[in-house]
């Protein structure tokens, strides 16, 4: 099932992100979020008019995807930037299709005019989500991340929504 985030979905959106700030380099964040910081997310980006999602299964929280601001500067107000998570278990199954498809649903109902990923390369599953969804590869910034001791580069993708 997927649906608009609550607040009280905090505890089950950072269990499913926190393995990936401590295992991966997908996200660039060092420590992991408390339930606070993700309850504090999940207000201010519905108070932006975003969109903010849960996928369950079985009552439990297993991947969600949500759309912030790209930049805050009043030009980029049409621009967001997209990102999606699914719990370690659940992938592989098209739910992370399914999620971002919803996302991508809501965002052509919104403001939006432009979404923009950013990738941690090399990642070949997220660049197939991306391309299959009809997301366009702008560039690269070589070596924009530093983490686990090696330098990262990020792809950028772009797909207009309106």
């Amino acid at each position: 099932m997927i649906r608009t985030a609550t607040e009280d979905d905090a505890a089950g959106i950072a269990a499913v992100y926190n393995p990936y700030i401590r295992d991966t380099v997908i996200t660039f964040a060092y420590d992991d979020v408390t339930v606070e910081e993700t309850a504090e997310r999940i207000r201010v980006i519905l108070g932006q008019g975003l969109p903010y999602l849960v996928v369950e299964e079985d009552g439990a929280i297993v991947g969600f995807a949500y759309a912030a601001p790209y930049r805050p500067r009043a030009a980029y107000l049409h621009t967001v930037e997209t990102s999606i998570y699914l719990a370690e278990a659940t992938r592989g199954r098209g739910l992370g299709r399914e999620l971002y498809g919803a996302l991508l649903d809501a965002l052509r109902a919104s403001h939006a005019h432009s979404a923009v990923s950013l990738i941690a390369l090399p990642n070949e599953a997220s660049v197939g989500l991306h391309r299959a969804f009809g997301f366009a590869e702008i560039g690269t910034l070589s070596e924009a991340g530093f983490k686990f001791g090696r330098w990262i580069d990020v792809g950028y993708f772009q797909l207009k929504v309106a």
